[in-house]
């Protein structure tokens, strides 16, 4: 009996399925790395949390581009937000939502600008714009 067993890995910040290219999921390495993109991490950055070399995440980057009929990083990313690949976590909004800051709801009033004029002695400026000095 064939079983689709759907996996989820974290990394990033970031949600993943993965599985079997064949079920049209990503790889393990492969959602680890679209999700690192969607982190904006570098590829030096997601090849040094992954503790690979930065050819290898470019090598899967680019597959990753050639799988999903995306040009660069930003479209690799949205099309795998769109087919569910990857989803950021909300933990972050959840305990924000829990215990709000109140000093993040205050009311702010506009600054004012405060304009600061410096003065100088006559001589001073007569001696900084070429003039003779009295």
């Amino acid at each position: 009996m064939d079983t689709q067993t759907q996996e989820t890995i974290e990394f990033a910040g970031y949600r993943c399925r993965v599985g079997r290219q064949t079920q049209g999921l990503p790889t393990a390495k492969q959602a680890q790395v679209i999700a690192g993109l969607a982190a904006g991490m570098t590829q030096k950055e997601i090849a040094r949390l992954r503790g690979v070399s930065p050819t290898t995440v470019k090598s899967t980057a680019e597959s990753l581009y050639f799988w999903l009929h995306a040009a660069r990083a930003s479209a690799a990313v949205a099309e795998a937000l769109k087919r569910g690949w990857i989803a950021p976590l909300m933990l972050a909004l959840t305990v924000g939502a829990l215990a709000p800051d109140m000093h993040m709801q205050r009311v702010r009033q506009p600054r004012t600008r405060v304009q600061i004029t410096k003065q100088s002695r006559r001589e001073e400026s007569a001696m900084i714009g070429g003039g003779i000095a009295a």
